[in-house]
């Protein structure tokens, strides 16, 4: 009896950090420089199935030179929500040689999807408007050691 206690206590404070991790912004994800001609973007990296789940979701606010780039195993059609999203938030979606495929804008908090236009392994989101101000546009390519040729 005292063992299933035990185990049922462990259980409870796996789902209890498990909870807190969904519901609180990534710390510590590894960062990477891109750029986007003569701007610079700090970004976080969310590359594992758990840091791409949780995204920047419950965020309040990011730098404006600071986005995310998810990254994926293989192209695909990638499709994303903002669902616990609290920043309007603009998707590229990037082809493995950092040409723009398409951009899509984001309303927080909901679950509209927002899908790329053909398949890629790249994802980058800023703050809205960011791209629009840079006149960023697809076709524009992006550099950074992720679209480096290996």
């Amino acid at each position: 009896m005292k063992h299933i206690a035990i185990v049922f206590l462990g259980l409870v404070a796996a789902l209890g950090n498990l909870s807190y991790a969904q519901g609180a912004p990534q710390m510590d994800l590894q960062r990477v420089k891109l750029s986007a001609g003569m701007y610079l973007i700090d970004t976080q990296v969310a590359a594992s199935p758990e840091e791409r789940s949780i995204g920047l979701m419950f965020r309040k606010e990011m730098p404006a030179s600071e986005g995310m780039l998810f990254v994926f195993e293989q192209a695909a059609v990638q499709c994303f929500w903002m669902k616990n999203t609290l920043l309007p938030l603009t998707a590229a979606f990037v082809a493995d040689d950092g040409t723009i495929v398409n951009l899509a804008d984001m309303k927080p908090l909901t679950t509209d999807s927002h899908c790329s236009k053909q398949p890629v392994r790249y994802v980058l989101e800023m703050n809205q408007g960011w791209f629009a101000r840079k006149a960023i546009k697809p076709g524009f390519k992006l550099a950074g050691k992720p679209f480096e040729s290996k």
